[in-house]
């Protein structure tokens, strides 16, 4: 990476995430000023970035529309502008859940989203425990990086966890919590998820018996939107008699009153990275971020 020939971007948003990108990467920081209208559309400023290497910093967390319109802004006044490469990080990615056609009609819209991103001139996108990471359909590179060893590093330094044990609230996240469970030296329950394809109604049960008997749950998932399932989780373990109960997740959405019922349902604490800057946003992704780019 050419220090001089670089810049990181962002707009307020994102500034603290991508002003120690900045710092740990010793390259130029350039904001991009964002005007909401009335009527919800936006305007943005950008200094001009001719033949640099731009790294844009941006999560599309909700609301995922305009935060996806903005960073399509962003990319569009970069290759205008005539910038060498354009290198998307976005920590959280919208729309990686709709990675396959559920129901006759649906399209794949993360498809969509990869074929907008390289019309605009994107040479290169970087997320961090993406939802559904193989099957991003792009003709540029992507990289998914993983929190997975941050998270835990922060678990076994400040928490007092009594005989944990990691659970995967689906079989679809098996190998995150697996990860996590021989990094902190623990057992692994995966539970069993079904969901409704027409009505979204999820119901839960036990992969298999093991005792939880006071025991430290850590529940690992890759995000937290609705805690719908999680709650589900908790009260099945609950029924089993389990002690305390961590939620431990990459980005924490937390839509609605989902902090709330979390909080209601006997969790004791709900641990996240700042890919979605919030109140248990306490892992910080800089580091794992900068680490990629100081390897190239």
């Amino acid at each position: 990476m050419e220090k001089n020939d670089t810049v990181i971007i962002s707009d307020d948003r994102n500034s603290s995430l991508a002003k120690k990108i900045s710092f740990h990467l010793d390259v130029e920081y350039k904001n991009t000023e964002l005007r909401v209208f009335a009527d919800g559309e936006c305007k943005i400023r950008l200094d001009n970035v001719a033949k640099k290497n731009c790294i844009i910093i941006h999560s599309t967390y909700p609301p995922t529309d305009r935060h996806l319109m903005q960073l399509f802004m962003i990319i569009y006044k970069c290759k205008e502008d005539g910038a060498n490469n354009i290198c998307v990080v976005s920590p959280y990615l919208a729309y990686t859940r709709q990675d396959k056609v559920f129901i006759d009609g649906e399209i794949i819209t993360i498809n969509l989203v990869a074929k907008i991103l390289a019309s605009l001139g994107t040479t290169k996108l970087i997320t961090v425990d993406s939802h559904s990471p193989n099957v991003l359909n792009c003709s540029f590179a992507t990289i998914d990086l993983t929190a997975i060893p941050s998270l835990s590093a922060y678990v076994k330094k400040n928490m007092t966890i009594n005989n944990p044990i990691v659970v995967s609230p689906d079989e679809g996240g098996i190998e995150r919590a697996k990860k996590f469970a021989r990094l902190i030296n623990a057992n692994i329950l995966s539970l069993v998820k079904s969901r409704d394809r027409f009505t979204g109604d999820v119901s839960i049960s036990l992969s298999e018996q093991l005792p939880l008997n006071k025991r430290t749950a850590l529940i690992v998932d890759d995000m937290i939107s609705t805690g719908t399932s999680v709650i589900k989780a908790i009260e099945l373990l609950k029924k089993n008699k389990i002690g305390d109960v961590y939620v431990i997740c990459t980005h924490a959405l937390l839509l609605d009153d989902a902090k709330e019922k979390l909080l209601k349902a006997g969790i004791k604490e709900i641990l996240s990275t700042n890919s979605i800057p919030n109140e248990f946003a306490k892992v910080d992704l800089s580091s794992i971020i900068s680490d990629y780019f100081l390897k190239q």
